[in-house]
């Protein structure tokens, strides 16, 4: 008998008991004004949330915005928004978007407990664009915000395209002598419109 097979039976030897699966049939935490919670628990992880009425609104948010106003670069996967510099079209290999500046792109879900939004690479051509620009914007509608991320998962279908998963304020990281740091391996910032 290998290593590896005498190491195999001892595990299994020594599984543990399974247990029943807990009852998932709730109350789960809901929020008399989504919005605000939203956006309470989006600046507190380092991003904002901007309410637009409409996608033509997002434009002259976007100008008041620092870190676009100073893109020289810009992606946009949302043109009734805004249009980019950059077309996503025209990208054929994926390392040609490190250096997008300011990347404005769908989300479908976005869930009020946690401020997470769910984005998928069903209409986005290199999924990559979500991790290497250096300002995201993610747009969702109203209509798409959620209480909790069990009603994400109620509205989800994870095998609609081979990539999709949360995305919740900009890129952080808390383990570097104990303090966080916003943009260490990701978008420096990020904004949610909220559509409606």
């Amino acid at each position: 008998m290998s290593s590896r097979d005498a190491i195999l039976n001892t595990v299994r030897q020594h599984l543990p008991e399974s247990s029943p699966l807990p009852d998932l049939t709730g109350p789960w935490i809901t929020y008399p004004d989504q919005v605000a919670q939203f956006t309470s628990v989006l600046e507190m992880i380092g991003g904002r949330c901007i309410r637009v009425g409409s996608l033509p609104e997002i434009a002259s948010q976007l100008a008041n915005l620092p870190q676009f106003a100073s893109a020289r670069q810009t992606l946009s996967l949302v043109p009734d928004a805004i249009a980019g510099t950059v077309s996503m079209d025209q990208v054929e290999d994926p390392h040609d978007l490190a250096d997008i500046d300011f990347a404005v792109l769908p989300g479908q879900v976005a869930v009020a407990e946690n401020a997470a939004v769910w984005v998928n690479d069903a209409q986005v051509k290199h999924r990559v664009i979500y991790f290497l620009c250096q300002h995201l914007a993610l747009v969702v509608s109203l209509n798409d915000l959620v209480n909790n991320l069990h009603e994400a998962y109620e509205r989800l279908s994870v095998t609609q395209s081979p990539f999709g998963g949360f995305i919740a304020g900009p890129s952080k990281t808390a383990d570097i002598e104990q303090s966080l740091v916003i943009g260490a391996h990701g978008p420096r910032s990020m904004t949610v419109f909220m559509v409606g």
